[in-house]
């Protein structure tokens, strides 16, 4: 299996320029890089409670944007990064204030005070980078699971210290400085390289052409690149075409991948669940197939509670496997997205309140992009996410079971000892 995310893109502009002066759309663009007077804690003292109510939150926030994306009729297959958008916005908010704060907070379901949502941040995503010791990526490689964070601000536009000190040391966030006033082209070049450096090359172009102006003032950036083989790779020669079955009763052929294996599965009132462990027996995939006939009703009932509640039900079985492999891509205004689901005062320039980023109420976000790509094939899953907010300112099996997936699934990718959510995905038709 393999993965691909294009992440997200969030613009902060200022309501006014700080500097003037020509756009020249060259090539290069020099990259300073400030370094704040507070390091990184390494060994943050974050309760269990805190890291616990994290991991709720950001699985909340998972199956809510999930339901949002699935009210759009015409968009049939999905995959994001719940982790990354969760993560480049809580950069974001250390910089919220007033009702700018409070919404982003209920929509992200932080419901921790900055003060200790920051911290435990911190200590997931080092707990995080921490897996794979010894394990094998899908390309032969080392497993890889690699989360950066950087920042990128206008040169001479003033940034309070306290915020760039909390971003420090809880996201190793440093500040580039670039020129966006004056290159907005060669600064939109600079951050699409280091996206690409980030994720060994798969997401090279996450800002597009004109994303960011000469009214840009910050770019928040987080890159994610997961490269991980199966525990049990599947054998390509077993892979045949077979039928996928749509939801409107036609059928599809597709590469259906084949195995027999011991993993965790449940079988639930209307579905099948089953957890196939990447190497290092770390994390996994979790696929959710509806019964036929039952898709619908299903995913109205998913969220984060009835997941957790499969992931607990799931005991070790003998799963004779066939899922297809599959490749999509997906695109999301999440700017859009996020306004529907409550979080609308920060889009808005005489509402938004960010005066935490630098004393002033001068900044709002003006977008928030968000594309990915996935290739599912054999023998394991290489995933990239990146996202970039723009201020424009898994014992012996007890008994055998059969599980296909040949109709419409959703899947997500998990870290087992923490439960954080990396990705998750929908697939109505493996073939688009």
């Amino acid at each position: 299996m393999k993965f691909l995310i294009r992440h997200l893109l969030i613009d902060l502009l200022a309501l006014s320029p700080v500097t003037g002066g020509a756009r020249s759309g060259g090539d290069m663009a020099s990259v300073q890089l400030v370094r704040s007077s507070a390091a990184r804690v390494t060994a943050p003292e974050v309760p269990l409670a805190d890291l616990q109510e994290l991991r709720r939150g950001i699985g909340a926030f998972a199956f809510d944007l999930y339901r949002t994306l699935q009210e759009d009729q015409e968009r049939v297959n999905f995959f994001y990064s719940p982790f990354s958008i969760s993560i480049t916005l809580a950069m974001t908010w250390a910089g919220a204030r007033e009702e700018t704060e409070r919404e982003m907070a209920d929509v992200l379901h932080f419901t921790l005070p900055q003060d200790r949502l920051h911290p435990a941040f911190n200590a997931l995503d080092l707990e995080l980078t921490r897996r794979g010791q010894g394990a094998r990526g899908k390309d032969g490689k080392g497993f890889r699971l690699n989360i950066v964070n950087a920042l990128w601000g206008q040169t001479d536009f003033r940034f309070l210290p306290e915020f760039l000190d909390g971003l420090a040391r809880n996201y190793s966030a440093g500040l580039r400085l670039l020129d966006f006033v004056n290159d907005a082209e060669a600064a939109r070049k600079v951050i699409n390289r280091w996206i690409s450096d980030q994720t060994e090359g798969r997401i090279q172009e996450l800002i597009r052409l004109n994303m960011l102006n000469e009214m840009t003032r910050l770019v928040l950036t987080d890159a994610i690149y997961f490269n991980a083989a199966w525990a049990q790779p599947f054998e390509k020669q077993l892979t045949a075409d077979e039928p996928f079955y749509l939801l409107d009763g036609s059928q599809v052929m597709t590469p259906m991948m084949q195995h027999d294996a011991d993993w965790n599965y449940l079988e639930g009132e209307g579905f099948q669940a089953v957890s196939v462990p990447y190497d290092g027996g770390e994390l996994s995939m979790v696929i959710l197939l509806p019964r036929e006939g039952r898709f619908k009703e299903f995913e109205r009932s998913l969220d984060f509670e009835r997941a957790d509640q499969i992931l607990e039900g799931m005991t070790p079985h003998r799963v004779l496997f066939k899922m297809p492999r599959f490749r999509m891509e997906s695109s999301l205004d999440l700017k859009d997205i996020l306004s529907r689901m409550g979080m609308s005062s920060p889009f808005k320039p005489d509402l938004a309140d960010f005066s935490g980023m630098n004393g002033e109420r001068n900044l709002f976000i003006h977008s928030i992009a968000h594309q990915a790509f996935i290739l599912v094939d054999e023998a394991g899953t290489e995933a990239a996410a990146a996202t970039a907010l723009f201020a424009r300112v898994l014992s012996a099996p007890l008994n055998s079971v059969e599980m296909t997936v040949n109709r419409p699934f959703f899947f997500f990718i998990r870290d087992h000892q923490t439960g954080a959510i990396l990705f998750v995905g929908r697939v109505l038709n493996p073939t688009r």
